[in-house]
């Protein structure tokens, strides 16, 4: 049926009962019966013995009744089937998705003509149709005067009488309109895939617009059983209580990518999904490098006003790593650790994972190793060790992988680590990659049983990193563990855009350390700093003892890596103190650390940084000291460097959208603002699709 059918279905005058015209129309239908049964029965009976009258008894009952009863069936069912193909004919057409709108039409019209297939046979059937196309209301005939309109109308009447009486059932007209076809399910599953993998080739600057998959008929949207840590942002602290704030550097990045997709895909961002370090070191930072690979990283600080809070001030801390050169680059022994269960049969996951892979492939020297493991239900070797010059080799083996079974990631880990240590180089890298959706549902009774096996392997010096992917069973708070107990980083590929980021243009970060078990302990001066506040990093707080301890583990920083923290601090004296003083004790002296040169005369002093890291090869930490002076501090966040205030403006976005109270009114224009005069350069467009994003939550959240 067309729309501009449907059109003059609109236009059909609704009659009024008229008894006269039901009378007519009951006494036509019977006398056409009487008339049809009468010659049959001439035909086929002889008269009654014993009568000579025309009536007999039992055959007068019987004929009353079935008169009576046959005499209604034909109108009512003739009148059903008019009535039913006018109801259904926009019930169908709402149900029908846009790919299958042809063949919905022919759906349409047999479903209808088989509901009332008792009331009216195939001939009636599609005169009501072809009545009702152009618009006439009378189904079964030429006429069209008022007498017969409204004989159309009481018959429909009846035949609603008949339903609320229970002689014809309710539900077989809404059975009926919203029953898909089960082409119709093919379809709206070769649908699903092209979207996604629409989706998956996404650019940075394109929020993908999807249709919801609600709309399609009988399609049930996928439950979200994604798993998030969902610590407590951190609190305000008094430096006259905790002087000292120590942490270990981040350099994930998993956390921007999900909130990206999550929102592209017009859904509310789950809090827990959301770090606010990992939303600002997703960027790249120009800050200052260092100038020599012995000094692998570089501090850059500075001090300038709150943006959502004017009594207070932030402290940003950028670090830039060394660039390795080209030619200076180690070999490289590479493990692919694969999921190839049955929850990564997704395009966006295993489909995805292969394309990312062979990105990567295709960046590595001839000279580097790589080997594929793969687990399931079971664990495999797919590929041993093979040098990147046999790429076609290596592509092979990822294309022959498939998805099916459970998953056994404990075992593919310990698979990993032993071919990594099999083939391992001392002169080079030796890093594993493990690619999942985090759904590890064989092997280990625990997280925390995982946790100590990463944590003894990674003795070996074979690094972990992880790479996470699609939605559904995402399992984030996992996959996080093991990056973090394992010398590696994390990121999360939902498109390959995001894979030739995180594979081919920061390969050499995500591949080549520069220096592991990196923390940073800052302490604040009491005399020009009443409190502060750590923005991010609740799942990288260390204890103060932990600084020295050699054993303790930290983050680790990849060549040409930025790292950037940020405090909110309270200067003394403001208004915006949050933790008043004690009544009965007065504040303990805070004395400065023994090991420190802060000389006697530190009133220029904000805070004291102190920086710790290791040299790949080596056990053994190196300390790193700078004071944090006045001469830091700027008056305007205006004046400061494009690369501060774009941070502080995924910064604030980043406590926005987890509904934090210490950014007070900030606006999303707010942060559109900040964030359109720092882009800077932007090669990539990667601070302009930030923007959009920003005002993709605005809307979302009004």
């Amino acid at each position: 049926m067309q729309d501009n059918e449907l059109k003059q279905l609109e236009k059909i005058r609704i009659a009024k009962v008229s008894k006269e015209a039901k009378a007519k129309a009951l006494s036509a239908a019977m006398d056409a019966f009487d008339e049809e049964n009468s010659a049959i029965a001439k035909n086929n009976q002889k008269n009654p013995q014993g009568f000579s009258d025309s009536f007999r008894p039992i055959d007068n009952i019987k004929q009353n009744i079935w008169s009576t009863i046959m005499k209604k069936q034909l109108i009512v069912g003739t009148a059903l089937a008019g009535v039913m193909a006018v109801l259904i004919a926009p019930a169908v057409l709402k149900q029908t998705t846009p790919f299958d709108t042809e063949k919905s039409d022919k759906q349409e019209i047999t479903q209808s003509k088989d509901i009332t297939q008792q009331g009216v046979d195939a001939q009636g059937m599609g005169q009501i149709v072809d009545n009702i196309k152009v618009g006439k209301a009378d189904s079964m005939s030429d006429k069209s005067t008022d007498d017969e309109y409204y004989e159309n109308d009481i018959a429909s009447n009846e035949s609603i009488d008949m339903v609320e009486s229970g002689i014809i059932p309710q539900q077989a007209p809404q059975a009926a309109a919203i029953a898909p076809s089960n082409n119709n399910f093919q379809k709206r599953s070769a649908y699903d895939a092209k979207v996604t993998a629409e989706l998956a080739i996404a650019p940075y600057h394109t929020a993908p617009t999807i249709p919801h998959p609600g709309d399609a008929p009988g399609f049930v949207e996928p439950q979200n059983n994604d798993k998030f840590s969902n610590p407590d942002q951190n609190p305000v602290k008094k430096v006259s209580q905790e002087p000292v704030s120590t942490i270990s550097v981040d350099v994930d990045t998993a956390s921007y990518s999900y909130v990206r997709r999550t929102l592209n895909s017009g859904r509310t961002v789950h809090k827990g999904s959301v770090r606010v370090e990992e939303m600002i070191n997703y960027f790249d930072y120009k800050y200052p490098y260092p100038e020599t690979s012995t000094t692998p990283f570089r501090p850059t600080m500075s001090i300038y006003p709150t943006p959502w809070n004017e009594e207070t001030k932030l402290l940003h801390i950028g670090i830039k790593g060394y660039d390795i050169v080209s030619d200076a680059k180690p070999r490289s022994n590479l493990v692919f650790l694969i999921d190839v269960s049955g929850s990564m049969n997704s395009p966006d996951k295993l489909p995805l994972l292969k394309n990312a892979f062979r990105m990567m492939v295709n960046n590595l020297d001839d000279n580097d190793v790589v080997s594929i493991v793969t687990y399931a239900g079971y664990v495999g070797t797919a590929l041993e060790p093979t040098p990147v010059s046999q790429k076609e080799k290596i592509f092979a083996a990822l294309e022959n992988l498939n998805s099916g079974g459970s998953t056994a990631g404990a075992q593919g880990i310990q698979q990993a680590y032993s071919l990594a240590e099999r083939n391992f180089d001392k002169e080079g890298v030796n890093r594993i990659i493990l690619a999942t959706d985090g759904d590890f549902n064989v092997g280990m009774r625990s997280d925390e049983d995982l946790k100590k096996l990463i944590e003894d392997k990674r003795k070996s010096g074979v690094f972990l990193s992880i790479l996470g992917f699609g939605q559904g069973n995402y399992n984030d708070a996992l996959m996080q563990t093991l990056a973090q107990n394992g010398n590696g980083n994390a990121a999360y590929i939902d498109n390959l855009n995001e894979a030739q980021k995180v594979l081919v243009e920061e390969a050499s970060s995500t591949l080549f350390p520069i220096a592991k078990d990196v923390k940073i302990q800052i302490e604040f001066n009491p005399s020009l700093v009443s409190e502060y506040r750590l923005i991010g990093y609740e799942t990288r707080i260390l204890q103060r003892e932990d600084f020295n301890n050699d054993k303790v583990d930290a983050g680790d920083i990849g060549s040409g890596h930025t790292v950037t923290a940020i405090y909110e601090i309270t200067p003394k004296g403001s208004k915006a103190q949050m933790i008043d003083d004690l009544r009965y004790q007065k504040p303990a002296k805070v004395e400065a650390s023994a090991d420190s040169d802060i000389s006697e005369d530190n009133a220029n002093e904000y805070a004291f940084l102190k920086m710790r890291y290791k040299l790949p090869n080596q056990d053994s930490s190196t300390l790193v000291q700078i004071p944090v002076t006045k001469d830091m501090e700027f008056q305007s966040i205006d004046n400061t460097s494009t690369e501060v205030r774009f941070a502080t403006a995924v910064a604030a976005f980043g406590q926005k959208i987890r509904n934090e109270t210490f950014i007070g009114s900030l606006t999303y224009d707010d942060i559109i603002n900040l964030a359109t005069g720092s882009t800077g350069e932007d090669k990539f467009g990667r601070r302009s699709e930030f923007i959009n994003l920003v005002r993709l939550a605005k809307s979302l959240n009004n």
